[in-house]
């Protein structure tokens, strides 16, 4: 497995993403917490594994695809009608780090999907994605989503959070404080 940079990933996670005090005041207000990490976020899945962004379009890293969705939910995936096969076929040289989130964000799994594992799903796309593109009312998107329940048989975890902490094991971290 890789080398991943889980402290700091972690601490950018503890002050950018998992904001309670923020979170405290929407509760206080009647606000509910978005529960959706925005892409913004993806620099996250950059420090973690110390890749960069990739400009343009195709993966959101140079050799990584970020995903994220509230645990339990699946991945999703789209395509562009300029761009969708390049795409997919990148979506294949890449490996995938999934995160899921309980909506409090105070729970939190991180896994890595070697890219081999996932490039038979991504070839069972490319004839929806070529036909969505056909036709006389032709769609600007395809949309595909890998299931939950693939990411947690085929990803191995790089590291979770529990109640706001760090697990025990995944990286020495500080004891919450009482």
């Amino acid at each position: 497995m890789p080398v991943f940079d889980i402290e700091a990933a972690f601490a950018y996670y503890a002050k950018h993403i998992h904001r309670q005090e923020r979170f405290d005041l929407l509760k206080e207000h009647k606000f509910e917490v978005a529960g959706s990490i925005p892409s913004i976020d993806w620099v996250f899945g950059a420090i973690l594994t110390g890749d960069d962004r990739k400009l343009g379009y195709g993966s959101d890293l140079k050799d990584h695809e970020v995903k994220s969705a509230v645990e339990g939910s699946s991945f999703e995936y789209q395509y562009h009608r300029h761009g969708g096969l390049a795409k997919l076929d990148e979506d294949k040289t890449v490996d995938h780090v999934f995160v899921s989130y309980a909506p409090d964000y105070k729970r939190v799994t991180v896994r890595l999907v070697d890219r081999s594992k996932l490039a038979s799903i991504f070839e069972s796309w490319r004839d929806g994605l070529v036909q969505n593109y056909q036709g006389t009312a032709p769609k600007q998107r395809y949309r595909k989503s890998i299931a939950y329940g693939t990411v947690t048989r085929e990803g191995e975890i790089i590291f979770q959070i529990e109640n706001s902490w760090l697990v025990p094991g995944t990286v020495a971290a500080p004891e919450p404080e009482d």
